[in-house]
Protein backbone atom coordinates (compact mmCIF):
# COMPACT_ATOMS: atom_id res chain seq x y z
CA UNK A 1 0.00 0.00 0.00
CA UNK A 2 1.63 3.24 -1.12
CA UNK A 3 0.60 6.52 0.60
CA UNK A 4 1.62 10.30 -0.12
CA UNK A 5 1.56 12.60 2.09
CA UNK A 6 0.42 16.33 1.75
CA UNK A 7 3.31 18.56 2.22
CA UNK A 8 2.98 21.11 4.48
CA UNK A 9 5.53 24.13 4.48
CA UNK A 10 6.78 25.20 7.69
CA UNK A 11 7.95 28.96 9.35
CA UNK A 12 11.20 27.82 9.02
CA UNK A 13 11.73 26.56 5.55
CA UNK A 14 10.58 29.15 4.63
CA UNK A 15 13.00 31.74 1.95
CA UNK A 16 11.99 35.30 2.05
CA UNK A 17 12.40 37.66 -1.22
CA UNK A 18 13.34 41.57 -1.25
CA UNK A 19 10.85 43.00 -3.94
CA UNK A 20 10.53 47.07 -4.08
CA UNK A 21 8.10 49.11 -5.87
CA UNK A 22 8.06 53.09 -6.71
CA UNK A 23 3.91 54.55 -5.54
CA UNK A 24 4.99 57.26 -8.05
CA UNK A 25 1.32 57.77 -9.93
CA UNK A 26 -0.12 54.72 -8.43
CA UNK A 27 -3.52 54.26 -7.67
CA UNK A 28 -3.57 53.61 -3.51
CA UNK A 29 -6.16 50.58 -3.60
CA UNK A 30 -4.53 48.55 -6.81
CA UNK A 31 -0.92 49.01 -5.68
CA UNK A 32 -1.95 48.06 -1.68
CA UNK A 33 -3.52 44.87 -3.16
CA UNK A 34 -0.47 43.66 -5.33
CA UNK A 35 1.49 44.18 -1.76
CA UNK A 36 -0.57 42.32 0.21
CA UNK A 37 0.08 39.45 -2.06
CA UNK A 38 3.61 39.36 -1.47
CA UNK A 39 2.89 39.56 2.25
CA UNK A 40 1.33 36.62 2.46
CA UNK A 41 2.87 34.71 0.08
CA UNK A 42 0.18 34.06 -2.43
CA UNK A 43 2.18 33.58 -5.35
CA UNK A 44 4.67 31.28 -3.54
CA UNK A 45 4.20 27.18 -5.00
CA UNK A 46 4.03 26.35 -1.39
CA UNK A 47 1.66 28.63 0.33
CA UNK A 48 -0.23 28.06 3.06
CA UNK A 49 -2.78 29.95 4.74
CA UNK A 50 -2.07 29.43 8.09
CA UNK A 51 1.90 29.54 7.56
CA UNK A 52 3.70 32.81 7.10
CA UNK A 53 5.37 32.30 4.54
CA UNK A 54 5.11 36.14 2.59
CA UNK A 55 8.37 38.12 1.05
CA UNK A 56 9.60 41.53 2.27
CA UNK A 57 8.30 44.61 0.42
CA UNK A 58 10.44 48.04 0.56
CA UNK A 59 7.71 50.73 -0.94
CA UNK A 60 9.16 54.34 -2.26
CA UNK A 61 7.83 57.74 -3.28
CA UNK A 62 4.98 57.53 -0.91
CA UNK A 63 3.70 60.82 -1.32
CA UNK A 64 3.57 60.41 -5.16
CA UNK A 65 0.65 57.69 -4.52
CA UNK A 66 -3.29 59.08 -5.41
CA UNK A 67 -6.84 57.99 -5.11
CA UNK A 68 -9.29 58.09 -8.19
CA UNK A 69 -12.56 59.47 -7.83
CA UNK A 70 -14.58 62.34 -8.05
CA UNK A 71 -15.11 63.55 -4.57
CA UNK A 72 -12.86 60.86 -2.86
CA UNK A 73 -9.81 63.55 -1.33
CA UNK A 74 -12.93 65.46 0.17
CA UNK A 75 -15.20 62.45 1.09
CA UNK A 76 -13.09 59.44 2.01
CA UNK A 77 -11.91 60.28 5.81
CA UNK A 78 -9.36 58.77 8.03
CA UNK A 79 -11.19 58.36 11.79
CA UNK A 80 -9.01 57.89 14.24
CA UNK A 81 -10.04 57.50 18.50
CA UNK A 82 -8.60 58.08 21.22
CA UNK A 83 -10.77 56.15 23.68
CA UNK A 84 -11.47 59.13 25.62
CA UNK A 85 -14.57 61.21 25.11
CA UNK A 86 -14.21 63.33 22.36
CA UNK A 87 -10.96 61.92 21.13
CA UNK A 88 -11.93 61.60 17.48
CA UNK A 89 -10.24 63.18 14.85
CA UNK A 90 -11.32 62.98 11.27
CA UNK A 91 -9.26 63.80 8.50
CA UNK A 92 -10.23 64.11 4.39
CA UNK A 93 -7.75 61.63 2.80
CA UNK A 94 -6.99 64.47 0.36
CA UNK A 95 -4.55 65.91 3.50
CA UNK A 96 -3.97 62.57 4.97
CA UNK A 97 -2.32 61.95 1.54
CA UNK A 98 -0.22 64.69 1.96
CA UNK A 99 0.52 64.71 5.42
CA UNK A 100 1.28 61.20 6.30
CA UNK A 101 1.38 59.04 2.72
CA UNK A 102 3.18 56.09 4.46
CA UNK A 103 0.67 55.39 7.03
CA UNK A 104 -2.29 55.86 4.17
CA UNK A 105 -0.36 52.92 2.61
CA UNK A 106 0.22 50.82 5.99
CA UNK A 107 -3.64 51.13 6.44
CA UNK A 108 -4.74 50.24 3.00
CA UNK A 109 -2.40 46.73 3.17
CA UNK A 110 -3.44 46.46 6.48
CA UNK A 111 -7.00 45.63 5.92
CA UNK A 112 -6.60 43.61 2.71
CA UNK A 113 -4.02 41.18 4.82
CA UNK A 114 -5.92 38.33 6.79
CA UNK A 115 -7.52 39.06 10.18
CA UNK A 116 -5.56 36.85 12.15
CA UNK A 117 -2.38 36.96 14.36
CA UNK A 118 -0.70 36.49 11.08
CA UNK A 119 -1.54 39.86 9.96
CA UNK A 120 1.48 41.95 12.66
CA UNK A 121 4.33 39.80 11.19
CA UNK A 122 3.38 40.40 7.62
CA UNK A 123 2.91 44.10 8.11
CA UNK A 124 6.01 44.15 9.96
CA UNK A 125 7.54 43.23 6.92
CA UNK A 126 5.97 46.28 4.83
CA UNK A 127 8.76 49.59 4.96
CA UNK A 128 7.74 52.58 3.38
CA UNK A 129 9.67 55.71 2.71
CA UNK A 130 8.33 58.82 1.18
CA UNK A 131 11.19 59.85 -0.78
CA UNK A 132 13.11 57.53 -3.09
CA UNK A 133 16.22 56.96 -0.71
CA UNK A 134 15.97 53.86 1.44
CA UNK A 135 17.93 51.96 3.65
CA UNK A 136 17.70 48.49 2.40
CA UNK A 137 20.31 48.57 -0.13
CA UNK A 138 21.89 45.53 0.92
CA UNK A 139 19.19 43.59 0.65
CA UNK A 140 19.15 43.82 -3.23
CA UNK A 141 22.43 43.50 -3.77
CA UNK A 142 23.47 41.39 -6.52
CA UNK A 143 25.91 39.04 -6.02
CA UNK A 144 29.64 38.91 -7.51
CA UNK A 145 30.55 35.92 -9.54
CA UNK A 146 33.07 33.76 -7.61
CA UNK A 147 36.90 35.03 -8.52
CA UNK A 148 38.33 33.10 -11.64
CA UNK A 149 41.56 31.27 -10.66
CA UNK A 150 44.48 32.78 -12.69
CA UNK A 151 45.12 29.78 -15.40
CA UNK A 152 48.22 28.01 -14.71
CA UNK A 153 50.84 27.06 -17.21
Amino acid sequence: MFTKKTYQPKTATVSRRWHIFDANDKVLGRFASDIARLLMGKGKRDFAPHVDCGDHVVVINAESIRITGNNKPVQKVDFRHSGFPGGETITPYGEFLRTKPERAIILAVSGMLGKNKLRSRQIARLKVYKGGAHPHGAHFAVAKPAAVPAAQG
